[in-house]
């Protein structure tokens, strides 16, 4: 029996004790991570914001096996944002749409979530209203015209089903509800909220396809309100794909549950914690960044190097070599062995520690910087 199948089956209870300390010391990191972005520069906070948006997106389509472009999903991000960066590309319309939900969930988090805006973020991810191969039903409920919407893994033929949601007839009755509780409950602080609404949303399962994404769309909105804030400096569907194998278990576990989703909190907050924790990272290559370029302020670089360097900071995929060189700037190689060595000749670029078939460049260490690139 399924938890959506008792009565009264969204009157969560949990283990207040144990609720409120893992809820206060993620509190405490939010705090302070806040506090430290806010320190920054308006430029510095841009990028962060940057980084961090670009990452949930992708991260978010890559739990459902989606992989995204990232150069165009980071230049749709930046149009949007009205932020400059060099090398911005055209973004398929696909990718304009998960942008497009994204940002009208954490830009515009203190807008009451309806229906319709939930349709629309649904249409913005189905623009062509198809799902691969699949017409799909798009901006509705789902229908289950084809049978009961369940969660499955395992090859055809051979499937094991991990979860089968209501069935259509209830979903109507079951949103209403949701939305009623998402914009009217205010006796729970809004972290924890973001936890419950993560769980009960997925467990509805609304629509024939996209339900991850919008649930994790969900859940960064409530966040943001628990911010009271747009910028985004941790990313929460970055730390899910790492913890992907768990996340699933967790879920399947409360579904398979009692009332008493005291585990599936505790392991969100503690998800939480972790995605802010990890920010340290992208903080420190950000300020790498702003670094790099005010020392080479004077620096001479022509379009193509600012063009790559730029990928670099921004964390290249892999490893950059003449032939890369020659791709991304549509040159040849000729003019990229010369591009890199007049960098090398200028103590921006090195030559790579790692060996290999071909040679491979990374940034130089900056005058002070002991740890390198």
């Amino acid at each position: 029996m399924y938890l959506h199948e008792k009565e009264n089956w969204t009157d969560f209870t949990w283990s207040y004790n144990q609720v409120t300390q893992k809820l206060g010391e993620a509190r405490n990191l939010q705090g302070k991570l806040l506090g430290k972005m806010e320190s920054l520069g308006f430029g510095l906070q841009n990028e962060a914001v940057l980084n961090t948006l670009t990452l949930d997106i992708i991260k978010s389509s890559e739990i459902e096996g989606e992989i995204l472009e990232a150069e165009q999903v980071r230049s749709s991000i930046a149009r949007r944002l009205g932020i400059d960066i060099a090398g911005a590309v055209e973004s398929e319309r696909y990718i304009e749409g998960v942008v497009e939900m994204m940002l009208d969930a954490t830009q515009r988090y203190n807008l009451p979530l309806t229906k319709d805006r939930l349709f629309g973020w649904h249409a913005a991810l189905f623009p062509s209203g198809w799902s691969n191969l699949y017409k799909i039903t798009v901006a509705d409920w789902r229908k289950d015209t084809t049978g009961p919407m369940q969660v499955v893994s395992g090859p055809m033929g051979k499937e094991k089903v991990h979860y089968q949601a209501p069935s259509s007839d209830r979903i109507e009755a079951e949103m209403e509800k949701f939305l009623y509780w998402f914009e009217n409950e205010d006796n729970l602080d809004l972290v924890l909220k973001a936890a419950i609404a993560h769980f009960w949303f997925v467990s509805i399962h609304p629509f024939e396809d996209g339900n991850g994404r919008i649930t994790r769309a969900l859940t960064d909105m409530m966040l943001a309100r628990s911010d009271k804030s747009v910028r985004r400096f941790y990313s929460m569907s970055a730390q899910i794909r790492v913890e992907r194998k768990q996340y699933y278990e967790k879920l399947e576990r409360a579904q398979k549950g009692t009332t008493d989703i005291t585990e599936w909190i505790l392991w969100f907050l503690q998800c939480l914690i972790n995605a802010i924790n990890s920010t340290g990272e992208t903080l420190s290559k950000i300020l790498f960044k702003a670094e790099f370029w005010k020392i080479h302020s004077t620096t001479i670089f022509n379009e193509r190097q600012q063009k790559t360097l730029n990928k670099l900071l921004d964390g290249f995929n892999g490893k950059l070599t003449t032939s890369k060189w020659g791709k991304i700037n549509k040159c040849s190689q000729d003019t990229a062995h010369r591009d890199i060595q007049d960098l090398i000749n200028k103590g921006v670029l090195r030559k790579g520690a790692s060996g290999g078939r071909s040679t491979n460049y990374e940034i130089d260490e900056l005058p002070g910087d002991n740890n390198g690139s």
